[in-house]
Order: C-alpha cells, then sequence, then structure tokens
C-alpha cells in the first residue's frame, strides 16, 4: 500500500498546487471574486478529502529524492506564452490530479474516492469558467469599435447593416432593441450570433439576460435603471461579460464595486438616439479612468470628426450607431470610424 499512498500524497501536492495557480489568475488578472470564491471552496473540499486518508501514511510514503519523474522536464514546460497559458496548465493539472486521486483512492479508501470525482467534475466546470470569461475579456480588451444596432435606425437590412459593419472593422455588436417582441428579438440574436462569431466579433445584447443566454450572446448591457449587475450575473452565468452605463465617476466607482466587466461612458456628444443626460464631452473619459480601472466604451453623438478627441482623452473603445446604420455605406462609415479613431489612439502623445 505504501506505493498507493505515494501516489496519492504526489497527486493531492500537485491539484493544490495547481488550485492556488488558477485561483491566482481569477483573482488578480481577471479581478474575479466569484472565481476566486469557486477555487476556494474547491481547496476546501481537497483538504476535507486529504484529511480523510491517513496523514502518517501519505508523509512515511513521501520520497521526493528518490522520484524519477522529477527530472523528467518538455520543452514548453518551463515556457509558457501569456498568463492565461500559465492558468490553461494548472487547469489541465487540476483535473488529472483528481483523477489520479480517484482511481487510487478506490483502493485504499473508496470515499474519498467518490469525493474526488465530484470534486473533478467541478473541476471541470471551473476551467470552462475560468477560460471562457478569460477569453471573452481578452476580446473585449481589443475591442475598439463597437456597433449599436437598432432595426429602425438601420438605412438598410439590419442583418446586411450588421455585415456591413463586420467588415468595416466593427470588433463588437450590441444589439439594442426595445420594439421587437420577444421571438423576433430573439430569432435576430441568433442570427447575429452566426454572423459575428464568423467575423470573431462579439456579440452584446442590451438589458435582456434571457436572450442572451438562449442566443449564446458574450453578454449584456445595462443601464442604471435596468437589472442589477449581480441578477444579470446570475441569469447569464459567471463566463459572460456584463456592461454598465455610467454618466458620472461616482456611478463608474459603483459599477465597479458592483462587478461590472466594463462600462459605457456618456454621452460624449449630443445624439437623437437615446436620451441619457447631459453632454458629458471627452473629459469625463478621463476623469473616469483616472478613478476606475475598467475596460470601457465611449458612447454618444460619435463620428469621423470627433473619434480622435475621445482617443486623445484616453479611451480605447468607442461605441456608434446613427454613424454607421444610418449611412449609405455602413461599411465604409465604419471603417472611416475606426481608422479615425485608431490613427489618433496610435499617435505619439506631445
Amino acid at each position: 500500500m505504501r506505493d498507493v499512498y505515494r501516489i496519492l500524497d504526489a497527486n493531492l501536492n500537485r491539484a493544490r498546487e495547481a488550485m492556488r495557480v488558477a485561483e491566482e489568475y481569477g483573482r488578480f488578472v481577471l479581478n474575479d471574486a466569484r472565481l476566486a470564491s469557486m477555487a476556494k471552496t474547491m481547496r476546501s473540499e481537497l483538504q476535507q478529502i486529504a484529511a480523510s486518508l491517513p496523514a502518517a501514511a501519505l508523509l512515511a510514503a513521501r520520497n521526493t529524492a528518490g522520484d524519477v519523474g522529477t527530472a523528467l522536464t518538455s520543452p514548453t514546460e518551463s515556457v509558457r506564452p501569456t498568463a492565461a497559458a500559465t492558468a490553461t496548465a494548472a487547469c489541465k493539472r487540476l483535473t488529472e490530479a483528481l483523477r489520479a486521486i480517484e482511481e487510487y483512492a478506490k483502493v485504499v479508501a473508496p470515499a474519498a474516492a467518490v469525493r474526488a470525482e465530484a470534486l473533478r467534475y467541478r473541476g471541470y466546470a471551473f476551467e470552462q469558467v475560468l477560460l471562457s470569461r478569460a477569453d471573452r475579456l481578452g476580446r473585449f480588451a481589443r475591442t475598439h469599435l463597437y456597433v449599436l444596432l437598432t432595426t429602425s435606425l438601420c438605412k438598410a437590412d439590419p442583418l446586411v447593416t450588421a455585415h456591413a459593419a463586420l467588415a468595416g472593422g466593427a470588433d463588437c455588436i450590441q444589439l439594442r432593441e426595445k420594439a421587437l417582441g420577444d421571438r423576433p428579438l430573439l430569432d435576430l440574436a441568433r442570427r447575429l450570433r452566426e454572423i459575428t462569431a464568423q467575423a470573431g466579433a462579439l456579440l452584446i445584447i442590451n438589458d435582456r439576460p434571457d436572450i442572451a443566454a438562449v442566443a449564446d450572446a458574450d453578454g449584456v448591457h445595462v443601464g442604471q435603471d435596468d437589472l442589477p449587475v449581480d441578477a444579470v450575473r446570475a441569469a447569464i452565468g459567471g463566463d459572460r461579460l456584463v456592461g454598465l452605463s455610467t454618466h458620472s465617476v461616482d456611478q463608474a466607482r459603483r459599477a465597479a464595486e458592483a462587478g461590472a466587466d466594463y462600462i459605457g461612458i456618456g454621452p460624449m456628444f449630443a445624439t437623437a438616439t437615446k436620451d441619457a443626460g447631459p453632454i458629458q464631452g471627452p473629459s469625463l473619459v478621463c476623469d473616469v479612468l483616472a478613478a476606475v480601472d475598467l475596460p470601457h466604451v465611449a458612447i454618444g453623438g460619435i463620428t469621423a470628426a470627433n473619434a480622435p478627441a475621445l482617443a486623445r482623452a484616453g479611451a480605447r473603445c468607442i461605441a456608434v450607431c446613427s454613424a454607421v446604420l444610418g449611412a449609405d455605406d455602413p461599411q465604409a462609415a465604419a471603417a472611416a470610424i475606426k481608422a479615425s479613431f485608431m490613427g489618433a489612439m496610435d499617435a505619439p502623445s506631445d
């Protein structure tokens, strides 16, 4: 039995270490309290599994100096290209270690094997949430042109308009539709999911976590008077994004405290699309970014002419609506706005 306990001891250590590495990514890179809490709970369960095994037998079986595996390495083992790759490797080690614990515990402690199996399945779920969320947050961080799609504002067919906007460089489409019934809204959301997925772009649904979940959108955007962030998160799951509109530094701070993944900042300029209160201008971008470390999208009356002012204020993502939807050539309009914004964003500061 000594060899069995040696295997169990090694894999308990491996699982603990992997959980900690994955937890640190969720806590410090994704800044996600829920993921950190999930990892902490899993570590507690692993500790209980370890406590159900004879500690003396585990320690007596440990033989690090005689472990032939400590000298074995692979070319990729000592190099990870990104923090996300480190977290991915940790998640894989975790479930592998739990499987080894599960199988070998059957020899000496069948009850521990059952608990290890249950924890392994939780490990798969944790990996899915962690990596899906990391992927979406990473893609949002690379989003610079965010197009708000409302059918009544489209000069052409809304799906044709969406295709054109994506071809023009849109990184994200937000479906903002108040007038459609549930079924046509879901149908439109599903079609948009297809074309955004083909383009490698994000799809955000305005106000409707139910539609977002069924259509497999990447997230939901809500306003100050809509469902709170935690309620939206409960409805769509931890791997999808939740955005919140803000119109002041105080609202931006509260959005961060509420756990929003990103914030809308505006309105920047005069717009007839939506009544969002007094015009704030680029200075609000400066003030918010100085106070809150959150991904953001500046919104409201943005055109190719005024987009550079937002880039100079520190904005890294802008949302447009009428300037693209109402254009004779939405693709050209989207391309012009993005080029104007990115050109100013990439320009050296004075």
